[in-house]
């Protein structure tokens, strides 16, 4: 083994020893959650080849290696959406994203029918973003390890409510000191982010994703977790009760573009 080799597996080692006995995090990603609301095909269409053709190729080429898209299992005929999901290492990259793409020739060539669509011919009726931040206990994504296609695969999101700020920050708490984050993964929940809402119209609230091979693997997995001797001692604590007061449970499964 040469010298700079060994130097650096020892500043590595110090590097990681000074983190635990200080307690130094790793940085925790940001999340954009845009959900596009539409009523067409025409629309959905125009979508999805911008996602597709323009979108997230240009993410790739600003340094965003894996993006999401999703849309319900059950669509509404009156109100259809389609989920985007992209994570940033910091603030001032998910700040900068947009600057960089109107920047970016290449993708505002590919995008622009959907960019420079005319005022009547609008390719959705709403856009609606959720800004996140991940949790300590999972500082970012991780790519589902699944085995089943994507068509067949099941995508869960949940976003719970709580009655005040001051809950919100204990349920929080309960996925993060409470290891409810660890529960999930130890009962092969193959999460692909948890992260609490900072600027959404269902605050205050918290979202995750956890994923499944099939419905009857995701009904198999949360009969598991119910029954769990560690969720009915924690679930039952007194300081952790009360804090969700709504939840949304949203299947979704993915395109067959998406990279989660």
């Amino acid at each position: 083994m040469n010298s700079f080799l060994k130097s650096s597996i020892a500043f590595l080692a110090c590097f990681f020893i000074v983190a635990a006995v200080f307690g130094i995090a790793p940085a925790r990603n940001y999340y954009r959650l845009k959900i596009y609301h539409y009523k067409t095909q025409a629309q959905e269409s125009t979508i999805e080849k911008y996602l597709q053709q323009a979108y997230i190729p240009a993410l790739h080429r600003a340094g965003i290696k894996n993006v999401g898209v999703f849309k319900p299992i059950a669509q509404q005929d009156t109100a259809r959406l389609l989920y985007v999901f992209t994570p940033f290492q910091s603030w001032d990259k998910l700040m900068g994203i947009d600057q960089k793409l109107q920047a970016d020739a290449t993708y505002l060539a590919d995008g622009k029918e959907y960019i420079d669509a005319a005022y009547n011919e609008q390719p959705y009726t709403r856009l609606e973003t959720i800004i996140l931040q991940a949790f300590p206990g999972m500082p970012s994504t991780e790519v589902p390890n699944l085995t089943a296609n994507k068509a067949n695969r099941v995508y869960e999101l949940r976003s719970y409510e709580s009655p005040t700020e001051k809950y919100n920050v204990n349920k929080v708490t309960m996925f993060n000191t409470g290891d409810e984050i660890g529960l999930f993964k130890r009962l092969g929940f193959n999460a692909v982010f948890y992260s609490e809402v900072i600027a959404g119209s269902h605050m205050p609230n918290l979202m995750y994703m956890t994923t499944f091979n099939s419905k009857e693997d995701r009904d198999k997995h949360w009969d598991t977790f119910g029954k769990d001797a560690y969720w009915k001692t924690l679930s039952a604590k007194a300081e952790y009760q009360h804090n969700v007061s709504h939840a949304d449970i949203i299947f979704l499964h993915p395109a067959d573009y998406s990279d989660f």
